[in-house]
């Protein structure tokens, strides 16, 4: 009997979406057993209705979705992680594979920690071929992750202590070189208060001279940023 799989994809790049959609059909005609129903899109708006349409008709079940896409006309939903986490609430049976070419750990953890996707891949990661490998292996109810993301969860496993988001929102802004009065009105906290959580950090990544750049490539080392 074949298992219909409603699938949205949310890609603003054609030659992508192409590509994802010939995928999909290679699994397809392999398989014998799996039938998709597809729908491809450009854009927050686009994906938004696409969503508000599947909870009146048929369930979405599958999302392949990239994370840098155009923000949704009044500017609710920004990228790809705001079209997931309402997809998810919405189908909690939904499987999700995430595709994104920022390589920027901050960003990458993030989504990690928001979406928890079955599959997360870094297009700079994959061929035509990994890409057939991960929706088959989300299909059969497995995780597949592209190298740069499993070395990144390597880094974490691998590291002694956790940092909260304060920590590494606050690591992220002195990356980008933001001065301490942008910091505090991204961080609800005190100069006071934030100045101690930097020297917290500086004693944590062992960076004994106070300097800022050694505090941030120390972090970069340890994929916290």
């Amino acid at each position: 009997m074949t298992n219909k799989i409603n699938v949205l994809i949310v890609e603003d790049e054609p030659l992508i979406i192409n590509v994802l959609e010939n995928a999909l059909n290679q699994i397809s005609e392999t398989n014998g057993l799996v039938d998709f129903k597809v729908k491809s899109v450009t854009n927050c708006d686009q994906a938004n209705d696409e969503i508000e349409n599947a909870v009146k008709s048929i369930p979405l079940d599958l999302i392949l979705l990239d994370i840098i896409i155009p923000a949704s006309s009044d500017k609710k939903m920004q990228s790809g992680v705001d079209i997931g986490i309402k997809a998810k609430e919405l189908f909690p049976k939904l499987k999700t594979i995430v595709f994104t070419s920022d390589n920027n750990n901050y960003k990458l953890n993030s989504i990690l920690k928001t979406l928890n996707p079955e599959g997360f891949l870094i297009k700079s990661d994959i061929d035509f071929i990994k890409l057939v490998e991960a929706v088959n292996a989300v299909l059969n109810n497995e995780s597949y992750y592209s190298n740069f993301i499993i070395q990144l969860m390597r880094q974490h496993i691998l590291n002694d202590f956790v940092l909260d988001k304060i920590d590494r929102t606050l690591l992220h802004e002195i990356s980008k070189g933001s001065q301490m009065k942008e910091i505090t009105q991204i961080i609800p906290l005190s100069k006071s208060a934030i100045e101690y959580r930097k020297r917290n950090l500086k004693q944590l990544f062992e960076v004994k001279n106070g300097n800022d750049t050694l505090l941030i490539s120390k972090a970069k080392e340890r994929g916290f940023i």
